[in-house]
């Protein structure tokens, strides 16, 4: 009779090595993260104040240099896998088809909750609180069911639409802190395929709708965002409607010369494009997103981390967004793809019948 077991081959040693350390970071930033949430329902301006002003304004750069860092420390990850790491995972599979629908939901969701920040998310505290536990659960049960990285951090996730976009050719790859052998629970995996972009997982027709949405409409979509002002009493369904409006124009109109530029092109430069597209919806966060850290954005005190508006020339912040935005078409466009993936693979589970 024919029997099916698991040989797994020795990692590598210096990621092994690398572990222990990789873990204790992972601990302190779920620490942090649960300070975060405590402050968000108990403290509510700090909560908010340290999310939104201080953590969110990091993560694009981040996500943009060194992207397996994140994916390595980021606490939703942690809570998502804590049934796996403790043998409580059924370790289900996915078929292509549901990994593209769950890809085209995360996409879904990301424009979905964004906007809503200027409505309730900004100024709530315990509502923030509340998004962030319900992601935490639906991470933490699609854990106890399916296989690795598979269901959330690698589809329903909202963050990794961006993740994909802005991640396409990091700085260096460091160790995998999560999974200690491949199972190829997503193919291709996002975290071990060298210069992942949106593109690449175009597998079913999910992927590739995902995949024009994330790439072409989020440039629009920033720059309308950071045109609508932090609705403080949004009680009414026209208040939380008017907060899609120029988010949504935005989206249509930089979706729309995507996809008639990308009908021009060959399949070589396509993948330029989208570093362009890629380039400029990061570029387009910050221009907004410092000057208005600062005290120097377009609605007074929204945003607003600390006011230097009477300590600082008008041009300074002008400047420094400039020089990230030069900085992020370099590094996005003008640089040579390195072929480093977000996180160096684990030795593959061999599968062996006897």
């Amino acid at each position: 009779m024919s029997t099916v077991n698991y040989n797994f081959k020795p990692g590598n040693q210096s990621s092994k090595n690398a572990l222990p350390v990789w873990r204790m970071i992972q601990f302190l930033f779920w620490l942090v993260g649960v300070c975060i949430l405590i402050c968000l329902i108990f403290f509510p301006p700090i909560g908010t104040l340290l999310l939104w002003n201080i953590l969110i304004p990091i993560a694009p750069l981040l996500i943009v240099v060194a992207l397996g860092v994140w994916r390595n420390i980021c606490p939703l990850a942690t809570t998502n896998l804590l049934p796996r790491h403790f043998g409580l995972s059924q370790k289900k599979r996915l078929s292509q088809t549901q990994s593209g629908k769950l890809n085209l939901i995360g996409v879904c969701a990301l424009y979905l909750i964004v906007p809503l920040r200027h409505a309730i998310f900004n100024t709530n505290g315990p509502a923030t609180a509340a998004l962030i536990i319900i992601m935490a659960v639906i991470g933490f049960c699609a854990g106890l069911i399916y296989e690795w990285k598979s269901v959330w951090c690698s589809g329903l996730c909202p963050i990794h639409p961006v993740e994909k976009l802005y991640g396409g050719n990091v700085l260096f790859s460091v160790p995998n802190a999560h999974c200690k052998q491949c199972e190829n629970c997503v193919i291709p995996c996002p975290d071990s395929t060298p210069n992942m972009h949106p593109s690449l997982t175009e597998k079913t027709i999910f992927h590739r709708i995902s995949a024009m949405l994330i790439i072409g409409g989020f440039p629009g979509f920033i720059w309308g965002w950071f045109h609508v002002p932090d609705e403080v009493a949004a009680t009414t369904i026209k208040s939380l409607l008017s907060v899609y409006k120029f988010p949504f124009i935005g989206f249509v109109v930089t979706l729309s010369a995507y996809l008639i530029i990308n009908s021009l092109l060959t399949k070589e430069k396509r993948r330029l494009l989208t570093r362009i597209f890629a380039a400029s919806a990061v570029s387009c966060y910050y221009w907004f997103r410092i000057p208005s850290l600062i005290g120097f954005g377009k609605f007074a005190n929204d945003g607003l981390l600390i006011n230097l508006k009477n300590v600082l020339p008008i041009w300074i912040p002008y400047l420094i967004v400039t020089m990230l935005t030069i900085f992020f078409f370099i590094f996005l466009v003008l640089r040579k793809e390195n072929n480093f993936s977000w996180v160096i693979r684990p030795e593959y589970a061999v599968k062996k019948t006897s």
